[in-house]
């Protein structure tokens, strides 16, 4: 059964090209004629239960435990890290939730590589996941606290990551966001997929709780015989890069098709009498000419793509203005 259709998100956010974010749509919208490995019996469900229902239940539950973890951070000192209250009243009931059961503290020879201790916090199967205090920046480092101290929290999932051969995908949480990694070797761009926690539950923004649910589970990161490269995700991962280069090929046709027939409807119509002598003399080389047919065009597609997930009309804007627009 499909779920609601939508285009953009809150409280989610995906960089470096990871997954595009019509692709996440994809995963939320739960049809599994579209997309493999999305089925109910795929995410370990008892039968006859749903994944609709699933993530109603761990919506009702995590929602009740960000307020009472909500309430507590309130009153850390500014030196606490928070690390305990973050991991027991939010982050551990989370992941249970998403199927991994309660998380185990990673030993020490999962954590090690070529001889080097990586300071990560828990393991499961192929999959580290670093959990910090909700006090504790995810992109910076922080003196004195473990696993944060030498390099950022998401730096250090990510190197250990791209050193492993035998880990793909992680997940990195303070609490306030969790962010899923890949095995990324780029050293000027980072790639990941963050769900925001702390907007997604004041917000009460259901439609990213259930990707979260749906992309973070257990199953999706599951290796089949121990092979890391054949799980959900990664499966996941190459059909959304097959469906962006399909999309480039189809978006190429339409933008050649485009230009063809702007270009001849500018050269035919009435008032194109002064645009003919310009090509007829040399004026405007045919060069040229398609050059701004070209650029025309893509400004077309930043506005078509703009419109098409709410981002013309900034927060606040005037609902009489958003109309005139529209109309």
């Amino acid at each position: 059964m499909s779920g609601p259709a939508i285009t953009s998100f809150s409280a989610v956010r995906s960089e470096g090209g990871l997954f595009p974010v019509d692709f996440l749509a994809k995963v939320l919208a739960r049809d599994d004629r579209d997309l493999p490995d999305a089925d109910d019996a795929s995410y370990h469900l008892p039968k006859g239960e749903r994944r609709g229902e699933a993530i109603n239940r761990s919506w009702a539950r995590m929602r009740g435990l960000w307020e009472t973890f909500d309430r507590g951070r309130r009153d850390l000192a500014p030196t606490d890290t928070g690390a305990r209250l973050t991991r027991e009243s939010l982050l551990l009931p989370l992941f249970a939730e998403l199927g991994y059961g309660r998380l185990q503290a990673a030993a020490e020879e999962e954590r090690t590589i070529d001889g080097e201790v990586h300071p990560l916090s828990h393991m499961w199967q192929r999959s580290p996941i670093h959990l910090l205090g909700c006090n504790t920046d995810l992109d910076r480092r922080s003196a004195g606290v473990r696993g944060a101290a030498r390099i950022s929290p998401h730096a250090l999932v990510q190197d250990f990551l791209n050193r492993s051969e035998k880990h793909l995908w992680g997940f990195c949480s303070n609490g306030l966001v969790l962010r899923v990694l890949r095995d990324n070797l780029s050293l000027s761009r980072q790639a990941y997929v963050e769900f925001d926690l702390e907007a997604m539950f004041k917000g009460e923004h259901f439609a990213d709780f259930a990707l979260l649910w749906l992309f973070c589970h257990q199953s999706r990161v599951e290796p089949e015989n121990g092979n890391p490269e054949a799980c959900p995700l990664e499966r996941w991962m190459r059909e959304a890069k097959e469906r962006g280069v399909r999309a480039l090929d189809t978006l190429r046709d339409g933008v050649t098709r485009a230009i063809e027939r702007l270009g001849r409807g500018f050269l035919l119509a009435q008032a194109g009498e002064s645009l003919r002598g310009k090509l007829r003399s040399g004026e405007l080389s045919m060069q040229d000419y398609f050059r701004q047919l070209l650029r025309l065009v893509y400004r077309l597609l930043f506005l078509f793509a703009a419109e098409d997930r709410n981002l013309l009309h900034p927060p606040g804007t005037d609902g009489h203005a958003c109309r005139l627009y529209a109309s």
